[in-house]
Parts: C-alpha cells; sequence; structure tokens
C-alpha cells in the first residue's frame, strides 16, 4: 500500500504557490507510506531550454563535494557546469544536453545516483515520514507548473533512498506508481537490450518508466505510451506520469487501486485518496471523480 498525488497548475497565477499547496497533499498519505517518500517539481527559467540541461544527483556520502563533481563534468562536456546543493541531492545544470550529463555521471561517477534528468525537472527522495522528506528539501517553498509525489510502504524491498518514488528514465518523464507488476524483469532484460535503458534499483516502477521511456524514444507521444503500456505491462497499478508540458493518469484495466481526481480552471489534482485534495483552494467547485479503468487522462502537452 503506497499513496500517490499530483497537481498540476493550469495558470501561471498559483505557480508561485505550488509547493505550498503541494506538500499538505503529500503528507495526508503518510499512512499509506510512512517508510520514504519523494516528489518531481518541473520549474525552469531558462529561455531556451533546448539548450540547457540539469540533473539531480544523490550521494550516499555526506561528505560529497558537489563542486568538483560539477567542475569534472564541465571539463570533461567543454561548458560551464554549477551545483547547488539542497541536504542530500544537488542540482547540476548547464549548456549542454540532460542526456550528456546522464552519460558521464553513468561512465564516470557510477557511485553517484541519478535522481533525474531534463530541462524542467528535479526529483528529491528520502527514507523517513513524508513531512520530514518535505521539510528537509524545503518543498514548501518550491515553484512551479505542477508536481507529482509517493509515500511509501515498502512490501516486497529493502527501505532506501534509491527506492523511493518518484522514477526517472528519460529527459523530464517521471512516474509514481501504487500497484505491482508482475513483468517487469523481462521488461527490464527487454529494454536494457533493445533500448539502451540502464536501471539503477530494482523497482518494478523504475521498469515502468523506462517502458515508458523507451516507447517515447520510438515516436509515441505520451498518451499513446500509456495506452500501449496498458498490453504491455501485467499487474494492477495505478500511475501518475509528469513531463516536461503536462500530467498524465492511468489506472489498469482491473483499477483495484484507488485513485481520484479533481479539477477546476486553476488546476487538476489526483490522489489515492480525496482527503489528499479536500484543502485545495476552490476545491468546493471542482469536478470530481473516479478515473476509469484502462483510460488515459491528460493535461497540458503531455
Amino acid at each position: 500500500m503506497c499513496g500517490i498525488v499530483g497537481l498540476y497548475l493550469k495558470t501561471p497565477d498559483r505557480r508561485a504557490e505550488l509547493g505550498a499547496l503541494f506538500s499538505p497533499m503529500l503528507e495526508e498519505m503518510t499512512d499509506r507510506g510512512p517508510d520514504s517518500a519523494g516528489f518531481a517539481v518541473y520549474r525552469s527559467d531558462k529561455p531556451d531550454a533546448g539548450a540547457f540541461g540539469k540533473v539531480t544527483l544523490y550521494s550516499a556520502d555526506p561528505q560529497e563535494d558537489w563542486r568538483e563533481l560539477a567542475a569534472a563534468m564541465g571539463d570533461a562536456l567543454g561548458v560551464d557546469i554549477q551545483a547547488s546543493a539542497n541536504a542530500s541531492h544537488a542540482v547540476l545544470d548547464g549548456p549542454t544536453s540532460a542526456a550528456a550529463m546522464r552519460d558521464w555521471l553513468i561512465e564516470d561517477r557510477p557511485a553517484v545516483r541519478i535522481m533525474s534528468a531534463g530541462a524542467s525537472l528535479e526529483i528529491y527522495k528520502e527514507i523517513g515520514l513524508p513531512r520530514d522528506v518535505l521539510t528537509r528539501f524545503s518543498a514548501p517553498q518550491m515553484t512551479g507548473t505542477h508536481m507529482i509525489g509517493h509515500t511509501r510502504m515498502a512490501t516486497e524491498s529493502a527501505v532506501t533512498t534509491e527506492g523511493a518514488h518518484p522514477f526517472n528514465t528519460g529527459d523530464d518523464l517521471c512516474l509514481v506508481h501504487n500497484g505491482s507488476l508482475s513483468n517487469h524483469n523481462g521488461l527490464k532484460r527487454w529494454l536494457a537490450r533493445e533500448g539502451g535503458l540502464v536501471f539503477q534499483t530494482e523497482n518494478d516502477s523504475e521498469v515502468a518508466a523506462g517502458y515508458l521511456t523507451h516507447r517515447l524514444r520510438q515516436g509515441l507521444d505520451l498518451e499513446e505510451a500509456l495506452k500501449a503500456a496498458l498490453k504491455d505491462l501485467d499487474g494492477f497499478y495505478t500511475f501518475a506520469v509528469g513531463a516536461k508540458n503536462g500530467f498524465a493518469v492511468l489506472r489498469d484495466p482491473i483499477a483495484c487501486k484507488p485513485a481520484v481526481l479533481a479539477e477546476t480552471d486553476e488546476w487538476v489534482a489526483m490522489a489515492s485518496e480525496y482527503r489528499s485534495i479536500s484543502r485545495l483552494p476552490g476545491v468546493e467547485n471542482a469536478s470530481v471523480w473516479e478515473p476509469k479503468p484502462a483510460t488515459v487522462y491528460t493535461w497540458g502537452s503531455a
């Protein structure tokens, strides 16, 4: 049993409040997942995102020298890379592609974990109660367009920072998952062989994210990739998926995992339970419904 939440702001007016609106939503899911928590935030102040990349990194070494790492990456890629630490994580960014940054890290710094890569996505996750994780990374002060989060109750694997959600496997794509896949080991081998994907954990949710990344690289849009997932992913699941300019939700054909959606003119929100949505501004006038099984819901240009 885990909890997932997502908040997508449809208008710019409340983007300065994104973290303050999102944080109580995630905290409300504490009893569904007290072991670890994480969230993805989409934000970018770069006018030309095509010439800009950033990675969010985690190191188990509390003495990790992020400036040294940024300098080494910059020397290798021939650009100026900046580093900004946030608790156990750091964001490195510069005028290069996120793919180039990811490739260099995998080859030269394999002990450092890549939480996310893209132009606007940042992922932060840790062991501990959701409230503590949110506070540690100053989530209530964050701004942006949308956030997706997860609280984990680990029933099948160890509680680790790397095993917490969300998972990112391609530029600006992230996924959180409530449920379990039964064919993820076979898919993982197939994705590594056919798509060249490199996985950092044993978590089935990372495989689901990798599957979507592979389909997007084949030319599908996110809605098409999620529809393909209904045929290729065996198991039961509710997915909340973030992309650079949008947000999507999908439940499996049985839909045994709970989910609720709510929408106003200003925002769309999803959660495992309505109580996570109930304090959002204007919720009394929102359209509220349970997402249908095997149906893809998208907002923005996801």
